[in-house]
């Protein structure tokens, strides 16, 4: 007699739930997507809403501003020129561009020799000078403002210029020497020591090996010491603030929203056109800063 074995029959949801199977780790995947994204997303917001606040209030009425109003009524892009024809807005301007340019390329043009000697030489004192050029980045400016003071203006008689706080850049700068130091210390020896085997000097080897391959760590340092001096208040009011002439934007601002503290959409037109020079710098150059910083903490 011969037995048959019944198989039970597939049931209809069956292959629904092979289907379902594969769709639970897509659906979390999505799931996940959306969490990173949506805490993204707020951070950014953030930081993007206080700019969307103060460009749209720059371009509201005088009775709308700081009303409550987030929206513009209407859209008053003229608040922008008469910024612009402010009397000593525009010598604001130009003496910012003058101290950051000027002092950008003091600063890099001498802190590249010494970060180069600094990581690449051997020489009896030089774990000295290192330590010697941090402490420099722990002293305070304001424990020596008065001193250096009455040596620009009582030597010098430069009081009331802004080439008190450029000239010093020509002379290096603590944090510009360390953070490049830093990046140097990456490239390998062998590149240097093959180009002296072809005949290179020192300063040929530093110009045409080093600096190519040092690009994005002196791009990081150039953008910090734009910042900086772009946004310097403290060193416009000591040495510049007798003389209107020489006053940059970050100082000037003050000024201006003193005279116009009631025109809230006049101050943040002022606001946002002494940030956007900043802002479009760092959006076209933010690859290579992030490099350079990237790559300073590979080697130490």
């Amino acid at each position: 007699m011969t037995t048959t074995t019944l198989r039970p029959a597939a049931s209809a949801g069956a292959p629904a739930t092979r289907d379902a199977e594969p769709s639970r780790p897509r659906r979390k995947e999505v799931l996940n997507w959306i969490a990173v994204h949506s805490i993204a997303i707020a951070v950014a917001l953030l930081f993007i809403l206080p700019f969307v606040f103060v460009f749209l209030t720059s371009v509201m009425a005088d009775d709308q501003a700081m009303s409550g109003d987030l929206w513009p009524s209407s859209w008053h892009w003229e608040n922008y020129r008469t910024v612009f024809e402010t009397d000593g807005f525009l010598d604001w301007w130009r003496n910012s561009i003058f101290y950051a340019v000027v002092g950008t390329l003091f600063t890099v043009c001498s802190a590249i020799p010494v970060a180069y000697a600094l990581a690449k030489f051997r020489f009896r004192g030089r774990r000295t000078a290192m330590i010697l050029v941090i402490s420099t980045m722990m002293l305070p400016p304001q424990v020596i403002v008065i001193p250096m003071y009455l040596v620009w203006a009582q030597q010098f008689h430069l009081s009331g210029t802004l080439w008190p706080l450029i000239i010093p850049m020509a002379f290096g700068d603590a944090y510009s020497i360390f953070l490049l130091r830093q990046f140097l210390l990456t490239i390998p020896k062998e590149y240097i020591e093959s180009a002296k085997v072809d005949g290179c000097g020192e300063l040929r080897t530093l110009l045409k090996i080093v600096v190519p391959m040092a690009k994005p760590g002196i791009a990081a340092i150039a953008l910090f010491q734009f910042f900086y001096c772009w946004n310097d208040y403290f060193g416009p009011q000591i040495y510049a603030a007798q003389n209107p002439a020489s006053w940059t934007l970050s100082y000037g601002l003050e000024s201006f929203k003193s005279a116009h503290s009631v025109n809230w959409n006049l101050t943040m037109a002022a606001t946002l056109l002494v940030m956007a020079p900043v802002c479009i710098v760092f959006f076209f150059a933010q690859k290579a800063f992030v490099e350079g910083v990237t790559l300073t903490g590979v080697k130490g």
